[in-house]
């Protein structure tokens, strides 16, 4: 199945509506169907009303139940697959206003407590000095300041020791002249001091050695159960175990590359000497 963003409102009807038509081409009542994949009737005809979701495990199982296969049960997997990914895209989000997109954040980080950030080309709000923040968004015409206001205010989730972060930053995020050179010291300088606090990791992949995986984009998971990818146009929210599992393993992987601790620091105080010098 081609992906295409403006399905992937439209796929979830569609899903429900193919697995309800699956079930009474079988003969089989939802009570029955329940049984067999060992669910709720209530989750089966929420599936089939398209008021839930289903991750791609239960269409597997309801597949096997029904014993579906072929074309078509490749078809509904393709659907579930798409209809567990959601499209963002920035236009929207400018529409709506950056502080509602600050607000959806906020509301993410206070239901999840593992929190891992790979950071390809720029350093994140939560680890930004206001410069920094304000300079991210200054090709957003209008007043920002609410945006800049509450991306701000979400740092203190950090300090919240029940939640744990992992941050990796590539050496292009972390020393990408955002800012004039002092400022880029001290954005430097906060991100050594974050890296102290007993619940974050932070890690810097500095460019040399040998580093057969090349990254292609921003990337963000909460917990096990969601991954958000950046784009350049928007960001794709993925639900399915499959992918979130295929993020992890990547993170797992660019973490051999970072250097964390007092390694990162020395890097980091380097690299901020380097700025410094720059305005001299």
């Amino acid at each position: 199945m081609t992906f295409e963003p403006e399905r992937l409102g439209q796929s979830r009807s569609d899903l429900a509506e193919a697995m309800r038509t699956l079930r009474k081409r079988a003969g089989v009542t939802q009570m029955a169907l329940a049984r067999r994949c060992n669910l709720s009737q209530t989750k089966v005809s929420n599936i089939e009303s398209g008021r839930l979701t289903p991750a791609l495990v239960d269409v597997e199982l309801i597949l096997d139940a029904l014993e579906a296969e072929g074309p078509e049960a490749e078809e509904l997997l393709a659907l579930a697959r798409t209809a567990n990914t959601e499209w963002q895209d920035h236009w929207s989000s400018r529409r709506r206003g950056l502080d509602k997109k600050q607000n959806e954040l906020a509301r993410l980080e206070a239901a999840s407590t593992e929190f891992r950030f790979f950071l390809l080309s720029m350093v994140t709000g939560l680890l930004a000095t206001p410069e920094y923040v304000r300079a991210s968004i200054a090709d957003v015409p209008g007043d920002q300041s609410k945006t800049i206001a509450k991306k701000l205010e979400r740092q203190s989730v950090l300090l919240n020791t029940e939640k744990s972060f992992t941050f990796i930053l590539t050496e292009q995020a972390v020393r990408w002249p955002l800012l004039p050179p002092l400022a880029m010291a001290m954005q430097l300088d906060r991100l050594a001091s974050v890296s102290r606090l007993p619940n974050v990791r932070l890690g810097v992949i500095p460019l040399t050695g040998h580093m057969p995986q090349a990254p292609l984009n921003t990337f963000t998971l909460y917990d096990r159960r969601l991954a958000t990818v950046e784009t350049g146009t928007g960001a794709l929210i993925l639900r399915d175990h499959r992918d979130v599992t295929a993020y992890r393993e990547s993170f797992d992987r660019y973490e051999t590359y970072a250097a964390f601790g007092e390694d990162c620091r020395g890097i980091l105080t380097g690299w901020a000497e380097e700025f410094t010098r720059q305005r001299e």
